[in-house]
């Protein structure tokens, strides 16, 4: 384990790990670091040494341990978020990417990017249950809250795949604006947003009839609409409001789910990528690629009320609470 350059004494740092919950956690794809911020101080506490270009980062239904796409190691790595130390790997295949856990939380679904598979894995026995052919370039995923359906994006297919959770088939294709990049199902799982990168646009599905009833556009003024790049998708449970990470456009941008209207656009770091929120969802963090750091955002005022310098590119974050 490597320390961060913060000095704190062990006493001290023993007291903020058992205490004082909780923690987001930053994957830093070019330091192949794990940046672990304090949510009270907005500190980074400390930073550990992982797998190869880590991205992809979950925590188990317990919050007891983690799950990190070590993309180029080629495997998913099991931390153990008491001791953070690495305690085992599950079997990825090649290049796992990104990581979702399905509600029973037994089975972990990872996109292989380089092989167009989507690979479904029995936590328990660390054992690969199905490989499944899906488009070029597979990379988000997300399964819905009842666990029935899972899809996952394919980059260069430009496609959304929808996956039967019991059979493991393919059970439909959707296609979307160009090289789509994020999934996330509303709460009934009634809906289904996807986002477009190069294509600029988020893309609205109605789950049942797998058809597209929206396509959201973005529109910045001073920005380029090149430089308008949806990644990172979040829905708020309890307030009609979407997050969408835009990229080099260094903005977040605040959609009304009723209307799909844009209402806002938070400016945030330097190529905004994914986000994450607290537990009572009144703060929205968002990792910045090119400027090396996290945005703490106030989600009712779009205030950034903190920078936190973290990693080299950071792209995966998650917030433990419990």
């Amino acid at each position: 384990m490597r320390k961060s350059s913060f000095i704190v004494p062990c006493l001290l740092l023993f007291s903020v790990y058992c205490n004082a919950l909780p923690y987001a956690y930053v994957t830093n794809e070019k330091d192949d670091t794990l940046s672990i911020i304090d949510m009270n101080s907005f500190e980074v506490v400390d930073t550990i040494d992982i797998g190869d270009r880590p991205r992809g980062f979950i925590l188990s239904a317990d919050q007891k341990l983690a799950y990190i796409c070590a993309s180029d190691s080629n495997r998913i790595q099991i931390l153990d978020l008491e001791t953070l130390t690495i305690v085992g790997d599950l079997p990825s295949g090649e290049d796992p990417e990104t990581i979702a856990l399905h509600p029973n939380g037994t089975t972990i679904y990872t996109a292989n990017e380089d092989d167009a598979l989507l690979t479904v894995i029995d936590i328990p026995s660390k054992s690969v249950i199905s490989q499944i052919d899906v488009g070029v370039e597979p990379e988000g995923l997300a399964v819905s809250h009842d666990g029935k359906t899972m899809v996952v994006t394919s980059e260069t297919t430009n496609m959304v795949h929808w996956v039967d959770t019991k059979t493991h088939e393919n059970i439909a294709n959707s296609l979307v604006a160009a090289r789509p990049r994020d999934a996330h199902f509303s709460l009934n799982d009634d809906l289904l947003w996807v986002s477009s990168e190069i294509g600029g646009t988020v893309s609205v599905f109605d789950t049942t009839s797998k058809e597209k009833i929206k396509e959201i556009e973005f529109k910045i003024k001073g920005v380029f609409k090149d430089k308008i790049q949806p990644v990172g998708i979040l829905l708020m449970k309890d307030q009609p409001k979407a997050f969408v990470a835009l990229g080099p456009a260094n903005r977040v941008a605040v959609v009304n789910t009723d209307t799909y209207e844009v209402e806002d656009y938070i400016l945030v770091g330097r190529r905004v990528w994914h986000l994450a929120f607290n537990e009572d969802q009144s703060l929205l963090l968002t990792t910045n690629g090119v400027s090396g750091d996290v945005s703490v955002v106030d989600a009712n005022s779009y205030d950034v009320v903190k920078t936190v310098k973290v990693g080299r590119y950071p792209w995966g974050v998650a917030v433990k609470y419990k």
